[in-house]
């Protein structure tokens, strides 16, 4: 994915303008963009709009929540969608 594009959405839905957290957000990114395609199977279009923020929606829930293990409905129900989606392609014949 282009992380440059990803950095400054997730600044952005985050309120931060200076580039003091950059090296953590960018950290941050690149953990969910591993975990989606290595844990849950999802391969990440770089021009699907859906797939570039759910990228920065989980990037930010992970961000604001820190201390909580828990995933709020909205995202896991785009996460279930996003691997269904992923295993009807690769049964398509």
């Amino acid at each position: 994915m282009d992380n440059y594009k990803l950095l400054e959405l997730l600044k952005l839905k985050l309120g931060i303008s200076t580039d003091l957290r950059d090296k953590f957000l960018k950290s941050l990114l690149s953990a969910v963009e591993s975990e989606i395609e290595n844990v849950l199977g999802i391969t990440l279009d770089n021009n699907r709009t859906d797939h570039t923020h759910f990228i920065v929606d989980y990037a930010y829930h992970r961000y604001t929540n820190r201390e909580s293990a828990s995933i709020p409905r909205h995202l896991q129900w785009r996460m279930h969608n996003l691997a269904l989606e992923a295993k009807e392609d690769e049964h398509v014949e």
